[in-house]
């Protein structure tokens, strides 16, 4: 009798700790809400493209310059298996299970490598993220974990090239 007393306190314990999470983040993106606003569409035509899709994980998204304060807003704080594309007009991630995020090249203000974002710390220069500001003025920090690493140089090649022509 006391065991099955201990596992259905155990039992209890858990799910109150889950609803506290659960509470707390949705709690976060109450707060957030103002601050991030309406995302970008993806246009229908995005224009030449510059970098051909790599295959990766959606790390998440972080208010900038923090790189552990993710974004609870809409499904901007899920990871997901995504495809990174860069265009002429933008960079588009298209997620698996979730909405496509759309960064309009005038917003990007920096494309760099991490150690890590959102929670997630992986080797060094292990993760992809480019800076950008929403509509609502708002900078945020996006991630990507690409499966072939090698492709980040090129990444952070096309901004630096695309900011000396400016």
């Amino acid at each position: 009798m006391d065991r099955i007393l201990l596992t259905v306190g155990f039992l209890a314990l858990w799910v109150v700790l889950v609803l506290l999470m659960w509470k707390g983040w949705r709690g976060r993106a109450r707060r957030q809400k103002d601050a991030i606003g309406e995302l970008p569409v993806v246009p229908a035509e995005p224009g030449e493209r510059l970098i051909e899709p790599s295959t990766g994980l959606y790390v998440g998204s972080t208010l900038a310059p923090s790189w552990q304060d993710r974004i609870a807003v809409g499904d901007l704080g899920f990871r997901a298996n995504a495809e990174l594309s860069r265009y002429r007009t933008g960079v588009l991630v298209e997620r698996h299970g979730a909405s496509p995020i759309w960064i309009p090249q005038e917003s990007i203000r920096a494309i760099r490598t991490e150690r890590g974002l959102a929670g997630k710390v992986m080797t060094k220069d292990g993760v992809l993220v480019i800076r950008w500001q929403l509509p609502s003025g708002t900078e945020v920090d996006t991630g990507f974990r690409g499966d072939d690493k090698s492709i980040y140089p090129q990444w952070t090649r096309e901004w630096t090239r695309d900011e000396n022509e400016k």
